[in-house]
């Protein structure tokens, strides 16, 4: 989907997402110092709001004016500072060794289209900080509830972990993890979800 098509999704309603951070976001994140955070593809903010409220200087980016907007009204509504850049990823290219905290959350692109994006964003974490990778992996097509269903713009552990290898990262965490959701039918159900922590020596 293109930025059009997810202003007219943002505008659509309320909040495509829910308004808290993600589960693994909020696992990782909450005990972190806070100090400067890059959200990338950051959609109505539910992330960097989150961090921002904890007292991160956050810049959420995103190609999507609608959804920054709502980012930037909801954090105006919870006393917090946002600031936001509206760009597409595939051509943007994050201040390098800059963020204390880099965030990749559910942006599913081709396999040509999202590495770099990985790569650029690991580049971006600062010495001493961490960059955080969840994505919808492709097992959750057989195995797991939700998320995209075209296996090409899912995500891989071994395919994240080949992007951000040029880059020398530690790597704290690589796997497939199990995500509490609702299905459509209302019964409680899972998702398998990529998840990688990589931290900056």
């Amino acid at each position: 989907m293109d930025a059009a098509g997810w202003n007219e999704r943002y505008a659509g309603t309320d909040l495509v997402w829910s308004a808290g951070p993600n589960a693994f976001v909020e696992q990782i994140c909450s005990s972190l110092t806070p100090g400067t955070a890059l959200d990338l593809a950051a959609g109505e903010g539910r992330n960097a709001l989150w961090l921002a409220e904890l007292g991160w200087e956050v810049t959420a980016v995103d190609f999507s004016s609608v959804g920054l907007e709502k980012a930037r009204r909801a954090a105006a509504a919870r006393g917090v500072h946002l600031e936001t850049e509206e760009a597409d990823l595939t051509s943007y290219e994050p201040a390098r060794d800059r963020f204390d905290l880099v965030l990749i959350v559910y942006l599913h692109l081709g396999a040509a289209e999202l590495p770099p994006i990985i790569e650029g964003a690991a580049r971006a974490v600062a010495p001493g900080g961490r960059l955080v990778v969840i994505g919808h992996d492709v097992e959750n097509l057989e195995r797991g509830t939700g998320g995209p269903q075209v296996a090409e713009v899912l995500t891989t552990v071994p395919g994240v972990l080949a992007a951000v290898e040029p880059v020398g990262l530690v790597i704290d965490r690589a796997e497939v993890a199990e995500r509490s959701v609702t299905a459509a039918d209302g019964t409680s159900a899972v998702a398998l979800d990529t998840v990688v922590v990589g931290r900056r020596p």
